[in-house]
């Protein structure tokens, strides 16, 4: 099976989907962060934060969908796979990404920029802890990205 070209997919299309997770997230009640992982340029799942409404750490939509894809698709599935997230993941969400074993990682806004939006340190890059196993791709459309986090009023 030949390799996903990832450079034809709609990535702005679906960096605008993370955008309106994200915004559901907050209405809802949690942070502004929502995540959508594609496969042949469609996407197959979706999810934004759940930290607080579920009252669970673990519940960042990056993490989640690693999970939920490392227990539906084989890895070979995966690595066709691309993850697009409204905000770079932390170093929680890329540990799990890198079990999943993504192609492509897709961002809007860096963590770099989360921490000044947040006042606090800036933690290790997701590139970093992905390094090998997946190509990471950010920012991208990173003004509306911002007005998203904006909106929320960190």
């Amino acid at each position: 099976m030949a390799a996903p070209n990832f450079d034809e997919f709609g990535h702005d299309a679906h960096m605008r989907d993370t955008f309106e997770l994200a915004r559901e997230a907050t209405a809802r009640g949690d942070k502004p962060f929502g995540s959508v992982l594609v496969r042949d340029d469609t996407v197959i799942m979706s999810d934004s934060n759940r930290e607080s409404t579920e009252d669970d750490i673990r519940r960042h939509p990056e993490l989640h969908l690693a999970y939920r894809a490392c227990r539906e698709y084989d890895a070979d599935e995966r690595a066709a796979m691309v993850m697009y997230t409204s905000t770079e993941p932390c170093p929680m969400c890329a540990g799990g990404m890198a079990t999943a074993g993504f192609g492509r990682v897709v961002y809007s806004v860096g963590s770099d920029e989360i921490a000044a939006f947040t006042g606090s340190e800036p933690p290790v890059g997701c590139a970093e802890i992905l390094d090998g196993v997946s190509d990471v791709v950010g920012p991208l459309l990173n003004e509306e990205g911002r007005q998203v986090h904006q909106e929320y009023g960190w």
